[in-house]
C-alpha cells in the first residue's frame, strides 16, 4: 500500500459496516449491502482495497482483544497493541487476496465479480479456519444469527452458505449501480434474487417442521458462578468459589434437574486429587440426586516423569461415580499453550495456575444410554469439532466456557452467536454453561430458548431434547466451502498458466 487515496476510505467504510452487522450492535441487515462500497472501488486498488476493508472490519469486531491481553493477560498496553496489530495484519490478508483475485479474474477472464467474489470469499473464510490452527471467528454468515430464515440452510452448507449468499447479493447490487444498463447485470440480479428466494424458502420450510421436538428429554440446570477472573486461580478463594457453586446447585435442585452443568474450570484445582475441596464437589450429585458435569483442570503422569495437563470436563452419576472425562481438543494459542514454546519462551500464557495444556481426543461422555459431546470454550467456533462429536454418537452438545476474559464487551455475544450455528448444522440441542455468561439453551432450530444476563450469579433451568437429526452437513461436512476452495485453486492455476503462456 504505497499511497492512500479515496478508494481506501470506501473500503474501510465497508469493513466498518460489516462489523456493525455483528453483535454488538447487531444490525444484521447491513451485511446485505456493506460490501457495495468496496466492490465499487476495488478495481482501482485490487489488493489494498480488500486489505483495508479487512483491517477496519477486524479492528472493530476484535477490539476486545486488548481488554483480554491487558486486563487479564497482564500485558503492557504497548505490547498488547502490537500483538493486536499483528493479528489484524494477518487476518486482513484473507480479504486482500479475495479482492485481488476477483479483480484479476475480471481482467484476465472477463469474469464478473458476481461469479468470482462469493466463491473466493468463502474459500478464504474456509482457509482462515484451517491455517495456523485456525481462527474462524466472525465469519460473515454469523452476522445473520438473528435472521432465522437465512440461517436454516446451515444444516446443508454450514455457515459458509450464508456467507456466499451475502456476498452474492452485495455483488449483484454493486454491478447494477456501476452498470445500470448492462443486461447481464440485470440477469445477475434476477439470478441472485432467485437464489435468495430459494434460500429463504428452504428456511421457511425447515422452520415449519418440528425441528426442536425430541421423544426423549432431559431437565438441565446451568450454573453460572460469576467468579471474578482476577481471583479465580488464587488459592485463598478456592473455598469461596466452591461454596458459591454448592449454593447455586442447591437452589437449582428445587427444579429437580436430571443434569447439573458447571462451566469451564469451575473448580480451580485438580478434581482428580483426593482433597477436601474435591470431595465437596463429588458430594453434589449425591445430595441433589442428579448427574453433574463440571469443568476442571486435569493431569496425567507419564512414564518418563513428565506431566500432561488438560482442560477437562468430568461427568458424575447421581451415585457419585465418575462416568468419564472429556479433554479439550482445540487449544487457544497463547492462552492455553505457547506455539513454538522454545522459540517464544519469553511469552507467558494468559491462563495461569498450570503448565501448558495438551490436546485431548473426541470422546463423548455416556449418560444413561445417551452421549454428551463437550465443547470447551473456544472449541464451539470450530464446526468440524461439533460435527465429529455428533458423528461419534453425541445426542446433546454441551459448551462449557469462561467468558470472564471478555469483560462487558461484544465478545460474549459474538461467542453465543457462533454457538447457535453448531446446533443448526447438526440439528441438535446445545446447552451452554458460562462462568460469567452468556449461559443459554439453544434448540436445533438455532433458537435461544433461554439465556441469562452476563456477570450475574444465577442458575438457568430448561428442558433439552436428546438425539440429533441426520443432516447433509453432519454426514458430508463443509462440501460447499471445499468446492469453493477447489474452484479458487483451479482459477489461480489457470491464471498462472495463462500469464506464463503470455510471457
Amino acid at each position: 500500500m504505497p499511497r492512500f487515496d479515496r478508494s481506501l476510505i470506501f473500503s474501510a467504510a465497508s469493513g466498518l459496516l460489516l462489523a456493525a452487522a455483528f453483535p454488538r450492535p447487531d444490525v444484521y441487515p447491513l451485511a446485505w449491502v456493506a460490501l457495495i462500497p468496496l466492490l465499487l472501488v476495488m478495481k482501482q486498488r485490487p489488493f489494498a482495497s480488500g486489505y483495508v476493508c479487512g483491517i477496519s472490519y477486524f479492528a472493530a469486531v476484535l477490539y476486545w482483544l486488548n481488554l483480554v491481553m491487558t486486563t487479564y493477560g497482564g500485558l503492557n498496553l504497548v505490547f498488547s497493541l502490537l500483538a493486536y496489530l499483528m493479528l489484524l495484519t494477518y487476518l486482513a490478508v484473507f480479504f486482500g487476496v479475495s479482492s485481488w483475485l476477483a479483480c484479476v479474474f475480471e481482467k484476465q477472464f472477463k469474469l464478473p465479480y458476481l461469479l468470482s467474489f462469493p466463491v473466493l470469499w468463502v474459500a478464504l473464510e474456509y482457509l482462515r479456519g484451517l491455517l495456523l490452527t485456525g481462527f474462524p471467528w466472525a465469519l460473515l454468515g454469523y452476522s445473520q444469527q438473528n435472521f432465522s430464515l437465512a440461517i436454516q440452510s446451515a444444516d446443508m452448507t454450514g455457515v459458509y452458505g450464508v456467507s456466499l449468499l451475502l456476498v452474492a447479493v452485495n455483488c449483484a447490487w454493486a454491478w447494477i449501480i456501476q452498470q445500470p444498463r448492462n443486461r447481464y447485470a440485470w440477469l445477475g440480479l434476477v439470478c441472485t434474487l432467485l437464489m435468495s428466494i430459494s434460500h429463504f424458502g428452504y428456511g421457511a420450510w425447515r422452520q415449519n417442521q418440528p425441528l426442536d421436538a425430541r421423544q426423549e428429554q432431559l431437565n438441565v440446570a446451568l450454573i453460572q458462578g460469576n467468579v471474578d477472573q482476577a481471583v479465580k486461580w488464587d488459592p485463598q478463594y478456592r473455598q469461596t468459589t466452591v461454596d458459591k457453586y454448592l449454593r447455586l446447585s442447591a437452589e437449582a435442585a428445587q427444579q429437580k434437574p436430571d443434569l447439573l452443568i458447571w462451566p469451564e474450570a469451575a473448580t480451580p484445582f485438580f478434581l482428580q486429587e483426593k482433597i477436601p475441596l474435591a470431595e465437596q464437589v463429588r458430594q453434589v450429585p449425591l445430595r441433589q440426586n442428579s448427574y453433574l458435569l463440571v469443568g476442571s483442570p486435569a493431569y496425567q503422569q507419564l512414564d518418563d516423569g513428565k506431566v500432561d495437563f488438560f482442560n477437562s470436563a468430568y461427568l458424575f452419576s447421581p451415585q457419585g461415580k465418575q462416568l468419564g472425562r472429556s479433554d479439550k481438543i482445540h487449544l487457544v494459542p497463547f492462552g492455553e499453550y505457547v506455539p513454538l514454546g522454545k522459540l517464544l519462551s519469553f511469552i507467558n500464557k494468559l491462563v495461569v495456575g498450570v503448565g501448558d495444556f495438551s490436546p485431548g481426543i473426541v470422546k463423548p461422555l455416556s449418560l444413561n444410554g445417551h452421549s454428551l459431546g463437550v465443547l470447551i470454550c473456544y472449541e464451539v467456533i470450530f464446526p468440524e469439532l461439533a460435527r465429529d462429536y455428533v458423528r461419534h454418537g453425541a445426542g446433546l452438545l454441551v459448551n462449557l466456557t469462561n467468558d470472564a476474559w471478555f469483560g462487558h464487551s461484544s465478545a460474549p455475544y459474538q461467542h453465543l452467536a457462533m454457538a447457535r450455528f453448531r446446533a443448526i448444522e447438526n440439528r441438535i440441542w446445545l446447552a451452554r454453561a458460562a462462568n460469567t455468561g452468556i449461559s443459554a439453551f439453544i434448540a436445533p432450530s438455532g433458537k435461544v430458548t433461554a439465556a441469562g444476563p452476563i456477570f450475574e450469579e444465577l442458575y438457568l433451568s430448561g428442558t433439552v431434547g436428546l438425539g440429533s437429526e441426520p443432516t447433509f452437513y453432519t454426514r458430508f461436512g463443509p462440501v460447499m466451502a471445499q468446492v469453493c476452495l477447489l474452484l479458487s485453486v483451479l482459477g489461480a492455476i489457470a491464471l498462472a498458466w495463462r500469464q506464463r503462456r503470455g510471457n
